[in-house]
């Protein structure tokens, strides 16, 4: 741990640089699916473009955990969103299907060793206690990103074309860049002592963790396809079924998204407080019937209802499956625990937008909500049921 000033320090070195990168990342929610939809291919291919992202992540995160264990937080960081700029630049001057998808891909692999990088990152300098709290903020401020970038987005995709975006996403990064550098501070190397000796207690932690990883890491896989299902259906369904264009489809996802956005820090007092689990089992029974309720919307109004509702759903899990992480991972072997912990995640994510894309190639994107939908309720079930409480409560002082 460190002192809380310095803390503080790190903490908005780490955040501001998160915000930026979500308010990018935002812009594409409502662009991207229709950027792919332009390009005349299947809505099959459409939920493969919009998966290639999380594939990349899925496939760095094992090579993403080995560097984090070896590398300096601030190099891992700063390759990490370099390769996320340079993807989005090739995506936004890529002629074909074939090379937007391997851009993505490459984007998803800049993003794991980013993303992997400040989780390992905030779990080290946060204590049990509050740390539903700081990820929760910190859920919050990419949360605030997601709501301003969807409407961004979409203005800029209608005044500009559909490549615009990635080329202010690129622009963005490169602010990023410059930010991390001058604010996050130099670390030493991670670890110390003999590396034999730490490679063997980290293989002996991660076999001691194993059953409580495959338990707990299923919830985070169906969570994961539900969010990323959830972001796939609501741009489509506006746009193909009610006929909406794309500046009123990031109007709904951006305030879906500030009402996420508001409850991060209401979420991370009912963790710190009352338990994970009392958080994130309301947040997921929502969810799930925000999508049941989808096929009911006819028009903006209604589809906006559907939204918030699933705004709300998310925005009370704020951080939640970071916290879920970092409460479960073995100080002996963080990094890579938390590689596997998003390997799951991310294979949730590549699995939402999979599921929405084949279901509704074969019956429609009514029977994708319900599928969704679905996921939803089961998370929600098997997190009640099955995964433990992860709070550490501070002792009570007793006479």
């Amino acid at each position: 741990m460190i002192a809380s000033d310095a803390l503080s320090r790190v903490v908005f070195a780490i955040y501001v640089p998160a915000a930026l990168l979500a308010f990018s990342d935002g812009m594409l929610v409502p662009t991207l699916p229709v950027f792919t939809d332009s390009l005349g291919v299947s809505l099959a291919l459409v939920g493969l473009v919009l998966a290639a992202e999380s594939i990349g992540m899925l496939l760095a995160d094992g090579p993403a955990g080995y560097l984090v264990s070896r590398l300096r937080p601030k190099t891992a960081m700063l390759t990490g969103v370099g390769l996320v700029g340079a993807a989005v630049l090739g995506t936004a001057l890529a002629p074909s299907l074939w090379l937007v998808v391997l851009t993505r891909v490459l984007c998803g692999a800049g993003f794991s060793l980013w993303s992997l990088s400040r989780h390992a990152y905030l779990t080290n300098v946060t204590h049990s206690a509050n740390r539903g709290r700081t990820m929760g903020l910190f859920g919050g401020v990419s949360r605030l990103g997601g709501f301003l970038g969807p409407a961004v987005g979409g203005a800029v995709a209608f005044w500009w074309g559909l490549r615009a975006p990635f080329l202010v996403y690129a622009c963005v990064v490169l602010l990023t860049l410059l930010l991390i550098v001058l604010l996050l501070p130099p670390e030493e190397r991670p670890g110390g002592g003999r590396a034999g000796e730490k490679r063997a207690a980290a293989r002996a932690a991660l076999r001691r963790s194993a059953p409580v990883l495959v338990n707990a890491g299923t919830a985070q896989l169906m969570v994961q396809m539900l969010r990323a299902g959830r972001r796939v259906l609501v741009p489509l369904y506006g746009s193909q079924v009610l006929g909406l264009d794309v500046g009123s489809v990031g109007l709904i996802v951006s305030v879906a998204s500030l009402i996420d956005f508001s409850l991060f820090y209401p979420a991370g007092v009912i963790m710190d407080r009352f338990g994970r689990k009392a958080a994130i089992v309301p947040s997921f029974v929502l969810q799930g019937l925000a999508m049941a309720l989808l096929p009911l919307t006819g028009g903006f109004t209604t589809l906006l209802l559907a939204a918030a509702l699933g705004g709300f759903g998310n925005g009370l899990s704020t951080g939640s499956m970071m916290t879920l992480g970092a409460d479960l991972a073995p100080r002996e072997a963080l990094a890579e625990f938390l590689a596997l912990w998003h390997i799951v995640g991310d294979a949730g994510f590549v699995g939402g937008p999979l599921l929405v894309g084949f279901v509704a190639d074969a019956a429609g994107l009514v029977p994708a909500a319900l599928a969704v939908g679905a996921v939803g309720g089961g998370a929600a079930l098997w997190i009640a049921a099955r995964v433990p409480e992860t709070l550490k409560r501070a002792p009570q002082r007793v006479g």
